[in-house]
């Protein structure tokens, strides 16, 4: 079984990075359980400090995990898209998560029941491998979005989060708007707003009611924060380096 033909029991194509990584013995443990799902707008996959019951793993799509505090207040820790998964605290035998897991952008992808994740654990080291580095990665871009929350502006800020979706979404145009840009940045809508209308009038998006389209990439690298590259450099699962 190729890594580029791979399916679940039910036939649906795999098309998450991790999945495809993976060893054919490995693959062929966790197969079994992977079943797909579909994953549209808004929906919470995990609560915030509720029971972790499955791990995902995207092949399209955008998720947010966000910290949720107790006045309802929100803001992003980091994103997720078919370079990896959820659930990742399961993968090493916790329970619960502090952060909420909710699709932003819709997709599909599978689910693996956090037991049958653990126990296919036991016996495929190349998984576990695979699953242990992608937590460290995520736990680098979690602390470097802390930083540039508190230390860079909101235009820088807004350019870098486009530029991580873009990769993890493969698309010209993300599905998103400016309230829902403003609660990820952890700031207010007028904010992004004037920071979007900045980065339109220099030609390198264009945003609509809903929508924003990236149509010069390379300038609107050059817009945002050191913060972007520092993520990328550790992700090579995004076929960036």
């Amino acid at each position: 079984m190729q890594s580029s033909e791979r399916t679940n029991t039910e036939g649906k194509p795999v098309s998450n990075i991790i999945l495809l990584s993976l060893s054919d013995s490995d693959y062929g443990s966790l197969r079994p359980h992977l079943e797909y799902v579909s994953l549209p707008d808004h929906l919470v996959l995990h609560q915030a400090g509720g029971k972790l019951e499955f791990a995902y793993f995207p092949n399209r799509g955008l998720i947010s995990l966000v910290v949720v505090m107790k006045d309802g207040q929100t803001a992003e820790a980091g994103i997720v898209g078919h370079e990896g998964f959820t659930g990742a605290l399961a993968a090493v035998g916790l329970s619960r998560s502090p952060l909420e897991a909710v699709v932003q952008i819709r997709g599909d992808g599978f689910r693996v029941e956090v037991g049958n994740l653990q126990n296919t654990l036991e016996s495929t080291p190349h998984l576990l491998q695979r699953l242990s580095r992608y937590i460290a990665i995520r736990g680098m871009q979690v602390a470097q979005t802390a930083a540039c929350n508190r230390l860079h502006g909101i235009e820088q800020r807004l350019a870098r989060w486009l530029l991580m979706a873009q990769d993890r979404v493969d698309a010209e145009s993300l599905a998103i708007t400016h309230d829902f840009l403003a609660t990820m940045l952890g700031t207010d809508r007028p904010s992004v707003s004037s920071a979007a209308s900045i980065l339109q009038g220099r030609k390198l998006i264009q945003y609509t009611r809903g929508a924003v389209k990236i149509v010069d990439r390379k300038n609107l690298e050059k817009s945002a924060c050191e913060c972007y590259g520092v993520t990328q450099l550790y992700n090579p699962e995004l076929g960036l380096n």
